[in-house]
């Protein structure tokens, strides 16, 4: 199977210097994609930038903005891919904008206008004779399950994994993650403290049975 997966943060320019960015390291992405190639699968990797090297044999496609990593997305899903897992940690906002010159301190931050980003994960085509399994990522602050399962309905997610990002033992920087994921039909599962790459050969082992059952 062909496993399409992105990772990593977007960075939206404000100036030539300065960017809008987050703490995403790539692990969980990269994990995802070392363990879809551990099961013999073939793995793209879209990464945003990220200081960490990717596993060998994975195709990978280094983008830096939202805009980039959509047309990347774009590209492979149309060149054909059974399994997408979206997860990149996206910028939601970038400027309209970046200035072709450096903001100084004193014209202050009341130039700056932002726009929202192109929704990646809700715009994966469905309805094919071949659909494609599609995962996302939630990284919620407050009522995960909740927020979970809006982003589940409004992305048309075969299923979501969620993380709380207020603790700082797992998820964004570290090397072990705790996840619960959340499906269509409305079960879900929890998936205790692991580490990335064992969490990520649980998620590829549930991907392949859903891609298996179409």
């Amino acid at each position: 199977m062909n496993f399409l997966i992105t990772a990593g943060p977007t960075r939206e320019p404000l100036d030539p210097v300065r960017f809008i960015s987050n703490r995403s390291s790539g692990k969980m992405g990269y994990a995802l994609a070392a363990a879809a190639l551990e099961a013999g699968h073939q793995a793209a990797l879209i990464s945003g930038p990220v200081c960490i090297a990717p596993p060998q044999g994975a195709a990978v496609v280094r983008v830096t903005t939202a805009d980039e990593m959509a047309d990347a997305v774009q590209t492979r899903i149309n060149t054909g891919c059974d399994v997408f897992i979206m997860c990149a940690a996206v910028a939601d906002f970038k400027p309209r904008e970046a200035r072709a010159r450096k903001i100084k301190r004193h014209e202050g931050l009341a130039l700056i206008e932002f726009v929202p980003t192109r929704d990646i994960l809700a715009s994966v085509p469905q309805g094919r004779d071949h659909r494609i399994v599609i995962v996302g990522f939630a990284a919620e602050s407050e009522a995960l399950e909740e927020n979970a399962r809006k982003k589940l309905r409004e992305k048309r997610c075969d299923f979501i994994c969620a993380n709380d990002i207020t603790r700082m033992d797992t998820g964004f920087d570290a090397d072990e993650n705790e996840l619960t994921l959340f499906f269509r039909d409305g079960s879900q599962r929890h998936l205790q403290r692991a580490s990335k790459l064992e969490l990520a050969r649980i998620i590829v082992k549930i991907c392949i049975e859903f891609a298996e059952k179409r």
